[in-house]
């Protein structure tokens, strides 16, 4: 009876320490022809593995918080195990008190690049270069960790952004691009700077008056919950006047954009005129979407 209790216990803590992650991995290759496939379903099969079975920080996360996230590659170009390649990285939460989920992130990487020797062990370290692979996994890992507990408590993710940031300072030295301040305005080391910097405060405060006073009140109060929308809007248009196109107002809106349309145009009706004006003018490129709001 001990023995099962200890056990039982054992398993408890491993559950309670668990990963992170809960994700999707794809790898489409249709623009590669005349090579084994093979070496792209190991690849597939190493990175799996790699992004669930790995623990990439010191949160205690049960088996159902684990953040539900998809890792989409499209190689390009493979020669002499060299990969070229775009990634999708896609990442969502459950709404509260409801069968919901929302995206949380939708980033598109077409500056990925690695060396892949089949079968070859990846290991995580944030504060080592050991294959640009492991780093961009990394770096995208702790992202989504870092942006899904913002949208729980206000700036909750730092720990996890600064992890990134350290992944994206060891990475420089690499000579693999993505890493550096360059011309380009969607390379990680933009993202993660963005991140990082007092100028965008209110995009993380954003997040979480989106999801905590917006979607996770609309089970209880559908209409105190579109207010809450309303408001986190106001709070975004304060990264347009500091810096209008911003990466990440462009990234909130590639996430959420559809969402957005959806909640003005259903259920109790508010007054949207002021909402889709702010919209309007933080993203233009939308536009057409936010006159669908009535």
């Amino acid at each position: 009876m001990r023995i099962k209790f200890l056990v039982f216990l054992f398993l408890s803590v491993i559950c309670a320490n668990s990963q992170e992650l809960k994700a999707i991995v794809s790898i489409n290759t249709d623009q590669v022809t005349g090579v084994n496939p093979q070496i792209f379903k190991n690849l597939e099969k190493q990175v799996f593995d790699f992004l669930n079975n790995t623990k990439f920080s010191e949160k205690v996360v049960k088996q159902n918080e684990k953040i539900n996230c998809s890792f989409f590659f499209i190689v390009t170009k493979f020669e002499s195990n060299n990969f070229e390649a775009s990634l999708q990285v896609n990442s969502s939460r459950p709404v509260y008190n409801s069968t919901f989920t929302t995206p949380i992130l939708n980033i598109n990487d077409k500056d990925v690049s690695f060396k892949y020797i089949e079968f070859e062990n990846l290991i995580y370290d944030q504060n080592a270069f050991t294959s640009n692979l492991v780093s961009i996994l990394s770096f995208y890992a702790n992202v989504i960790i870092a942006s899904d507990a913002d949208t729980f408590s206000d700036k909750g993710g730092t720990d996890s952004y600064e992890t990134a940031l350290n992944i994206t300072n060891v990475a420089q030295s690499s000579g693999f691009s993505g890493w550096v301040q360059t011309g380009k305005k969607t390379t990680r080391f933009n993202l993660i700077s963005d991140l990082m910097s007092n100028t965008y405060d209110a995009y993380r405060e954003t997040l979480y008056e989106y999801h905590i006073n917006g979607l996770d009140k609309m089970a209880d109060d559908l209409k105190q919950g579109k207010l809450g929308i309303v408001n986190a809007i106001d709070t975004l248009l304060k990264v347009h006047k500091v810096r209008p196109n911003s990466l990440l107002a462009r990234t909130f809106f590639d996430t959420k954009t559809d969402e957005i349309v959806d909640i003005f145009n259903g259920g109790p009706g508010i007054d949207t005129v002021k909402v889709r004006e702010n919209l309007a003018t933080i993203s233009p490129l939308n536009s057409s979407k936010w006159n669908k709001i009535r």
